[in-house]
C-alpha cells in the first residue's frame, strides 16, 4: 500500500552542523543573575554553565551516533508524518513485542538501557521482548510535525498502526512521563492487542469532590503536598507549552544555551552530564525542539476525550522524587490495576528541584526491568 513503507534509517549528522553547534556555544550570551537566589528564579546559570561547558568539550556526539546506530532503525510515514523508531528485536522466538514511549524533554534516549537486559535476558526463566522505541512525532529523528494535532490520541492511533504495521498484533505498551499518557490510550484503542499497558506514572487528579481525600493515608496526603508544590514553583513549562508554544520557540531555535536551559529545569540535578546533554543535542540537532512542545498545546486544546475508565491491565512502578500516583484516584481512571510498585532509596535523589527516578530506565534501570518482566509475565 503506498505510503506504507518502512525504510531503514541511519543517524547522520552533518558536520557543519556540529561545527555550527559549536561556535554557538563558544559565543553564548549569558544573562543576568541576581547573587544568592540560587534555584528560586529558575535554572541558574552555574548548572547551564557546566551543562554547556561539558557539551562543548566533553560531549562526543560521533560516539554517541554510533551508539544510536548500533540498533536498527527506521522510519514509515503514518497519518502524514514521519516517524522515527528503533525496532529491536530478541533471538527469543517467545519473545512479547512492546511499544516503549518517551515524554518531553526526553527522548529515545531515555530506554537505551533497557535494551539489552530486555531482548536477551541472561536466564531463559525470564521473559523476553522485542522492542519498538519511536520519536514522538515532532521530536528528534520523526523531525518537525507538518500538522496540527499531534497530542496523545492521535499518537496513540499512530502507535496503533506502527505496531500493526510491523506485524504486531498481540503486544505491550510501557510509558514514561508523556509516554505515561500516551501508552495507555493505546490501550484504549487497541483493546483487543494491547495485553498490558505499563507506565511510571498514572497522572490520576482529585476531581474536586471533597469526598475523595477522605481516608487518605500519609503517603497520599504526602504525595498532594508535593503535587501543590510542583503546581506552585515548577508548572510554569506547561502553561507556556499549551498557551504560546511558538513564542518561546524563537529562542529554543536560535540558541543552544537557550534549549539547554529550558529542557534542563526538568532533567534531575542528579543525572549524569551525559545523558541530559545527549537528550538535548538531539533536539538541537534535528531542529525539534521548538516543535516538541506544541504536543503541550494540543493536548490542552484537545476537543477528543475517552469515555470511562481504561480496562487494559495496568501496572504502575513509581520512584521516589519523580510524580507521585494516588490509587484512589488512578482507579476511577483505570479499572484494571494489576500491578501497583513504589521504589525510593537512589532514585529519591538530592533535593525538592531534583526529580530523581522520573528517568527510571536510566536511572533504574535493574528496578524497571524487573518491575516490566514481573508485570507482563503475568499477562502472557
Amino acid at each position: 500500500m503506498p505510503g506504507t513503507e518502512i525504510r531503514p534509517f541511519r543517524v547522520d549528522v552533518p558536520q557543519a552542523a556540529l561545527e555550527d553547534l559549536a561556535h554557538r556555544l563558544r559565543t553564548a550570551q549569558w544573562p543576568d543573575e541576581l547573587p544568592g537566589v540560587a534555584d528560586s528564579y529558575g535554572v541558574p546559570n552555574q548548572r547551564v554553565r557546566r551543562l554547556a561547558d561539558y557539551w562543548l568539550n566533553s560531549f562526543d556526539w560521533r560516539a554517541f551516533e554510533a551508539r544510536l546506530n548500533a540498533h536498527p532503525q527506521f522510519v514509515t510515514e503514518i497519518d502524514g508524518e514521519d516517524i522515527h523508531f528503533l525496532h529491536v528485536r530478541s533471538s527469543r522466538p517467545d519473545a512479547t513485542p512492546l511499544v516503549l514511549t518517551h515524554g518531553w524533554p526526553g527522548s529515545i534516549v531515555e530506554y537505551l538501557d533497557v535494551i539489552a537486559p530486555l531482548t536477551e535476558p541472561e536466564s531463559a526463566d525470564q521473559p523476553a521482548f522485542h522492542l519498538v522505541i519511536p520519536s514522538l512525532p515532532g521530536f528528534g529523528f520523526s523531525g518537525p510535525t507538518r500538522s496540527t494535532g499531534w497530542g496523545r490520541h492521535r499518537t496513540a492511533r499512530a502507535w496503533v498502526e506502527l505496531m500493526h504495521r510491523l506485524g504486531y498484533r498481540r503486544y505491550g505498551a510501557v510509558g514514561n512521563d508523556g509516554g505515561s499518557m500516551i501508552s495507555p490510550e493505546v490501550g484504549w484503542l487497541d483493546t483487543d492487542g494491547v495485553i498490558g499497558v505499563h507506565v511510571t506514572q498514572l497522572f490520576s487528579f482529585p476531581s474536586g469532590d471533597p469526598a475523595e481525600f477522605e481516608g487518605l493515608d500519609e503517603a497520599d496526603l504526602a504525595a498532594l503536598k508535593h503535587l501543590e508544590w510542583f503546581y506552585a514553583n515548577k508548572f510554569s513549562f506547561n502553561a507556556l507549552h499549551s498557551q504560546q508554544p511558538q513564542t518561546l520557540a524563537f529562542a529554543l531555535a536560535d540558541s543552544p544555551v537557550g534549549l539547554l536551559g529550558w529542557n534542563a529545569q526538568l532533567f534531575g540535578e542528579s543525572l549524569d552530564d551525559e545523558f541530559v546533554v545527549a537528550n538535548v543535542a538531539i533536539y538541537w540537532l534535528t531542529r525539534t525542539g521548538a516543535s516538541s512542545i506544541r504536543f503541550y498545546y494540543e493536548d490542552a486544546h484537545a476537543t477528543e476525550q475517552p469515555s470511562g475508565p481504561t480496562t487494559t491491565p495496568t501496572g504502575l512502578a513509581m520512584f521516589a522524587g519523580d510524580f507521585q500516583s494516588i490509587r484512589r484516584f488512578a482507579e476511577r481512571d483505570h479499572a484494571n490495576i494489576v500491578s501497583w510498585n513504589s521504589y525510593g532509596g537512589a532514585t529519591a535523589g538530592g533535593g525538592a528541584n531534583d526529580a530523581g527516578g522520573h528517568y527510571a530506565a536510566h536511572e533504574a534501570t535493574d528496578v524497571l526491568v524487573a518491575d516490566i518482566r514481573n508485570f507482563y509475565a503475568g499477562l502472557i
